[in-house]
């Protein structure tokens, strides 16, 4: 399949195919109106539109716009230095320690309290964002302040993070849908693939960009369900590479994509 300059198949790339926001109307082209012929069979002067006249329907407002959870990306952030644990391990794991750990105890406490649906809790499950520019990564990236980080976080720079990207599908039938923060009071969660989507449908009313849900997936991901490893340069591509040809197995797809990892803007 063909690729874009950034590492993705044709149609995959954010910025080279940006996906449509839910619920936008799509570009309507306008109907050629036919040219009127003279007597002597020569096309004559195009007909103007006459103003006011009718236009393409409204577009489908996003809460009734349907989502199938199975098709869309999500996104997992990672310190640079615990790939190599998850790659050798061959998954990621919701309770190992990671040997650089940007979450603050307050944040571990919080979502090791939420109870989920499905019975076990947050904190039990591997975390996925929807947006590759989610709103807890963007904090991360721009300097880590307030409660949600670990003091080892405001002192890393975003290009010694890499982002693990896989289609939703991927990651099996035992996923939660989070419409916030995981760990917020508010937020509300929907078991399972069709729950999910159909929380995710009502959560792009008010989030179109899908910044603040999350996708929980089981405790233990397998790494042969990354497709894609977003890198921020050419260095850290080249270690990644020869990290995942040391440890043989599944190779996912990697893109080197500085957008992901620069701050947010002010």
């Amino acid at each position: 399949m063909a690729e874009c300059i950034h590492g993705f198949d044709e149609g995959l790339c954010d910025v080279c195919s940006p996906r449509m926001p839910a619920g936008a109307a799509q570009p309507v082209r306008a109907a050629r109106a036919p040219a009127s012929r003279t007597a002597s069979g020569d096309r004559g002067p195009r007909a103007r539109p006459a103003q006011g006249s009718a236009r393409a329907s409204a577009p489908v407002p996003a809460s009734t716009a349907p989502v199938r959870l199975e098709a869309r990306r999500v996104y997992h952030v990672t310190h640079e230095r615990n790939l190599e644990a998850i790659v050798v391990d061959g998954a990621l794991r919701a309770h190992v320690v990671p040997e650089v750990d940007v979450s603050s105890p307050t944040t571990r406490e919080l979502r090791a309290g939420v109870v989920l649906p499905t019975g076990d809790t947050v904190a039990d499950r591997v975390p996925f964002a929807f947006s590759p520019h989610a709103a807890r990564w963007e904090e991360l990236r721009s300097g880590a302040a307030g409660a949600h980080w670990s003091a080892a976080a405001r002192r890393l720079s975003p290009t010694e993070f890499v982002v693990l990207v896989a289609p939703a599908g991927a990651l099996g039938a035992d996923v939660v849908v989070a419409d916030g923060d995981a760990a917020a009071p508010a937020t509300r969660f929907a078991a399972g693939a069709d729950a999910g989507g159909a929380l995710l449908r009502r959560a792009l009313a008010a989030d179109p960009e899908l910044a603040h849900a999350e996708l929980l997936a089981p405790a233990e991901v397998p790494f042969a369900a990354i497709a894609l490893l977003g890198v921020p340069n050419e260095k850290v591509r080249d270690r990644v590479r020869a990290l995942l040809a040391e440890a043989g197995g599944a190779v996912p797809k990697i893109a080197v994509y500085p957008p992901w990892f620069q701050p947010a803007a002010a």
